[in-house]
Order: C-alpha cells, then structure tokens, then sequence
C-alpha cells in the first residue's frame, strides 16, 4: 500500500484523505442513478391503478 500524502505533504496513515476523495468522485454516480430508480416505481404504480379500475369494472358489471 503506498504513503498517501495531505495537501500539506503530512503522511496520512489511515489514507483518509484517499478514501474521502473516492466517496466525492462516487457520489455523482448515486445521484445519477436516482432518476432510473424512479421508473420501475411509476410502473408499478400505473399497474396498481390500473388492477383496482379492472376489478371495479368486473364487480359494476356483475353487480349490474
């Protein structure tokens, strides 16, 4: 494992400064794939909606 260096040239033993600056350039990744969680969520929303309109047209009909 190599000596990772501070801004300032001190040694950082735990390699936190690496560490932190592997989460910084992670993080837009996250929030990038927020959106495309999004859709399979409306899906089954849409599906939902659309279970609930079928059984109250069937039970309309029967009771009709």
């Amino acid at each position: 494992m190599a000596n990772t260096q501070g801004p300032q040239g001190n040694h950082d033993p735990a390699g936190s400064t690496q560490m932190f600056r592997a989460f910084v350039d992670e993080a837009p990744q996250a929030r990038r794939q927020e959106p495309a969680a999004a859709g399979p969520r409306v899906g089954l929303i849409v599906g939902i909606v659309l279970a609930v309109a079928v059984v109250a047209a069937v039970a309309w009909l029967a009771l009709k």
